[in-house]
């Protein structure tokens, strides 16, 4: 059985979800990624609300290649998760692998004050 590349993904989106859940206290972090935008969202499971949310299609985020942007995202969520009152999360990759934009995006976050 061959999966295509979107099958396996759902595949490995599901296997970190068994995991990777979020609380009131630490939140998860998801990260999606289109062709074009990259988008995060910080998200409390139990209840399920989202608790703050940014993309590359927001105002005030810097244009540049994909991964300043991705940077740049991490650091605008950071900020308004800081300011929600969040500063510890869970990171969900969202069936992505952490390299390219995902890292930058989560790099962005750690050097905005996020903790994970």
């Amino acid at each position: 059985m061959s999966l295509n590349k979107s099958e396996r993904r759902q595949r490995i989106k599901f296997r970190i979800r068994k995991i990777v859940s979020g609380t009131a206290a630490q939140p998860r972090l998801s990260v999606f990624r289109s062709n074009k935008e990259i988008y995060a969202q910080v998200i409390d499971d139990v209840n399920g609300v989202t608790l703050a949310a940014a993309s590359s299609r927001d105002n005030g985020v810097t244009k540049g290649t994909n991964i300043e942007t991705a940077a740049a995202v991490g650091k605008l969520i950071a900020e308004k998760a800081l300011k929600a009152g969040i500063d510890t999360i869970s990171f969900d990759r969202g069936g992505y692998l952490y390299h390219g934009r995902v890292k930058s995006l989560a790099e962005g976050a750690r050097e905005a004050g996020l903790k994970f």
